[in-house]
């Protein structure tokens, strides 16, 4: 039997990695690693998270650079800093609500 998963965080939502100083808002969500094997195995083995989990793509950034990431749920914590996200991407995507969170500019694509 296939045990469903049900994704902690929402596309739109601002997140922030809980190793790694960077932080992100979520675009899209696989319920589990969706990604190639090259890249599953360039993680060290002693850190590398479990495939049968949501892995999440965020519109990243760190205090250097802007960037695409794709992140296992167990590494992901809500970040509540109120920051917005500086992403060049992020207008492309997202709108701005009032309360300061995003909602995707498009919400039949999702």
């Amino acid at each position: 039997m296939i045990k469903a998963r049900t994704a902690k965080f929402q596309i739109g939502q601002i997140v922030r990695h809980r190793v790694f100083s960077f932080r992100g808002v979520i675009f899209d969500i696989d319920p589990e690693f969706n990604n190639t094997e090259e890249w599953w195995l360039s993680i060290p083995e002693e850190v590398r998270p479990h495939k049968d989990q949501p892995f999440y793509h965020l519109l990243a950034e760190n205090s250097e650079s802007e960037y695409v990431a794709y992140v296992s749920e167990q590494n992901l914590l809500p970040d509540d800093s109120g920051e917005p996200i500086r992403h060049s991407q992020v207008a492309e995507i997202f709108v701005k609500d009032k309360a300061g969170g995003y909602r995707p500019r498009n919400p039949s694509l999702n």
